[in-house]
């Protein structure tokens, strides 16, 4: 699974820069999908432990790599969600 955000600008009342962190994974056919995402005013540890608890309250629990950046906060939330999962920077 590859973990990454982006930011977009956002109209709240205002217009301001948020991110939208997404999970995509590769199929066992080498397709890739989109597998969740969701919209935080900034891209942390938090935001990225509740896309990763919905994914196992969805059913998806048997996740054996995470790709991601080195943002702090992201590898503590992956190992509260997927102990058995590999993390790689």
């Amino acid at each position: 699974v590859f973990l990454d955000a982006t930011y977009i600008p956002l109209r709240r009342g205002t217009v301001e820069r948020e991110a939208v962190n997404v999970a995509s994974g590769i199929r066992s056919d080498g397709g890739k999908a989109v597998l969740d995402y969701s919209i935080a005013p900034t891209e942390n540890g938090a935001a990225w432990s509740e896309l990763l608890q919905g994914l196992r309250a969805r059913g998806i629990k048997d996740i054996q790599l995470f790709i991601a950046d080195g943002l702090v906060g992201l590898q503590s939330a992956i190992e509260a969600n997927y102990p058995q999962a590999k993390f790689q920077r």
